[in-house]
């Protein structure tokens, strides 16, 4: 396939309903004009991997997994693709130097293109 639109026919992987990646995937499909067909439901993102692999599934997952993509996956960018990503503190620790490097260090990474080839 060469697009989510390829896949409208296909069975899919996701995760579980309620979670904020299975609620994208749904919405990126139905913008493709289709419901996915979603027979296999796990967070485990290796054993979506497996499923892809052994041909019985296509999913839509995240950049991260490009690490250990295997020969046998084909991978497909899915645009828009952007993630957003905070920090959350209790107000009185918000400026410790800890929290703060842990910021500095996200703002100077968060901008690049992490994507590995």
């Amino acid at each position: 396939i060469a697009s989510v639109e390829d896949a409208v026919d296909l069975p899919w992987t996701m995760e579980p309903v309620g979670t904020a990646s299975r609620h994208w995937a749904e919405q990126l499909c139905r913008r493709a004009g289709f419901e996915p067909d979603v027979r296999f439901e796990t967070d485990d993102l290796e054993a979506q991997i497996a499923l892809i692999e052994s041909g019985n599934a296509v999913a839509i997952l995240p950049d991260l997994m490009r690490v250990r993509r295997r020969p046998a996956v084909r991978v497909v960018d899915v645009d828009p693709r952007r993630r957003s990503v905070f920090t959350a503190t209790r107000a009185a620790l918000s400026q410790t130097p800890a929290i703060r490097a842990c910021r500095d260090a996200l703002a100077v990474v968060a901008p690049k293109d992490l994507a590995v080839p």
